[in-house]
């Protein structure tokens, strides 16, 4: 019996631990997001308490995760996990024990916090250059789609159900020590992966540590401003993020508060139907070939995926918006599916780290900014305009991008739809000056 296309992976033995390890993790993190929550308001805190934790995880992922990228590219990534998981086990696991015994304070939560932003800033470069060394190239597509499948599933939904349940039996101590427990199953996953060798190169003699850290960062900007392809999509994915990211999540429940008279259980559900739109976009795209057009099918899934988020200013419909997040959720999750397969088959191996960590500090960078202007925007302009303004642009800079970027020409010189194509050597620059100075301003 043949394996479905979107399960393959699994039937590589270090992958389905590596699977294991993300599923572990996953959960941990879903459960951490609510009893967090939960642990403060026990401890008499508030939302400036809330917002003081959040911050401080923020922080800790922005200071490490360009160095987490060259990290991975020096280390060998299997030792990085093991070192996030088991951190991230040991921290969690002390405030558990001091909320339980009712000796934990706000600002011990806000440093392991802070702490856990450090790790979480070296743990998804190192996944993704882990990844393409446990699995063929032509199974990478479907251990992206598994990741954007189980992500939403079990950080957003499974997760957070489990540590409602916990808190509502016991306590939100209690939730977080099973929060450390599941890191101390994701390090006996890891552990089970083998030790392989990092493909990258080592540091010059006579540089200090430090500073060939440091350089390998300016190599991978460097490797970024001379590959159009790479350039385009990041400077198109950090201007969507910052135009659609924080009406998302500021705007949102106005429109179903005011307009449809809605509370909490319908954003619940809006926001339940764009996870699991997620999902089911992951597990579709992981389930077919990679598009021969893989650039231009990518970046109109994220670009068009927006359109839909104009329903929320629009509508006075639950239901209307309950379809559009799931559209939504589905197109932007089965982008990323390929993003990821993409970064992992034309990236050299010995910049696919810090690649990942540029990848990955774009969409951080911009979330804030996103959030801060966004209530004003839509207090100057009004809900209906503003999220014409979400829907509208990211068409317009995502034609932008493939056009300037000559994404389509790219993508027919370097055919990703056989698994025999490697990651090519660094292409000649393209002229983005203005999209650059945007990335430059922005400190991506």
């Amino acid at each position: 019996m043949q394996v479905p296309r979107a399960l393959r992976p699994l039937t590589t033995p270090a992958y389905r631990w590596l699977a294991a390890a993300l599923v572990s993790s996953l959960i941990g993190s879903g459960i951490w997001m609510v009893s967090l929550v939960w642990q403060i308001i026990a401890l008499g805190g508030g939302a400036a308490d809330l917002s003081l934790v959040a911050g401080a995880a923020a922080v800790g992922m922005l200071l490490t995760t360009l160095l987490g990228g060259a990290l991975a590219d020096r280390i060998p990534q299997r030792r990085i996990l093991l070192v996030v998981e088991a951190t991230r086990a040991v921290t969690v696991g002390i405030v558990a024990l001091l909320a339980i015994s009712g000796m934990l304070q706000v600002w011990q939560l806000a440093l392991v916090a802070f702490i856990g932003g450090v790790m979480g800033g070296m743990y998804y470069p190192a996944y993704s250059a882990l990844l393409p060394t446990v699995l063929p190239q032509d199974q990478l597509l479907a251990a992206n789609g598994f990741e954007g499948m189980t992500r939403p599933v079990l950080a957003q939904a499974a997760g957070p159900a489990a540590a409602s349940a916990l808190i509502a039996v016991t306590s939100p101590g209690t939730a977080l020590l099973v929060t450390a427990l599941s890191g101390v199953a994701a390090v006996l996953c890891i552990i089970r992966i083998p030790d392989l060798p990092v493909q990258g190169e080592p540091a010059a003699d006579g540089r200090h540590p430090a500073v060939a850290l440091l350089l390998d960062v300016r190599d991978g900007f460097s490797y970024m401003g001379r590959t159009p392809w790479l350039l385009g999509t990041l400077v198109f994915a950090s201007l969507m993020i910052l135009v659609m990211i924080g009406p998302f999540e500021v705007l949102v429940p106005f429109a179903i508060k005011d307009q449809a008279g809605g509370g909490p259980q319908e954003h619940a559900i809006v926001l339940a139907a764009f996870g699991i739109g997620g999902a089911v976009g992951s597990l579709v795209v992981a389930s077919l070939k990679l598009p021969r057009r893989y650039l231009t099918v990518m970046v109109s899934l994220w670009a068009v995926g927006c359109v839909p988020l104009i329903v929320f200013g629009v509508t006075d419909q639950i239901w209307l918006m309950v379809i559009a997040a799931f559209v939504v959720g589905a197109m932007f999750n089965g982008g990323v599916v390929i993003w990821g397969t993409l970064l992992q088959r034309r990236v050299p191996s010995h910049m696919l780290g810090r690649v990942s960590s540029l990848d990955f500090f774009v969409s951080l960078a911009f979330m804030p900014l996103s959030m801060a202007i966004a209530g004003p925007a839509g207090q100057l302009l009004g809900l209906p305009v503003t999220f014409l303004i979400v829907g509208a642009v990211p068409l317009l800079i995502g034609l932008v991008a493939i056009i300037a970027a000559r994404m389509t020409t790219d993508e027919i010189a370097h055919p990703l739809d056989t698994a025999t194509e490697t990651a090519e050597a660094p292409v000649e620059p393209v002229v983005v000056v203005a999209a650059e100075r945007e990335l430059e301003d922005a400190c991506v």
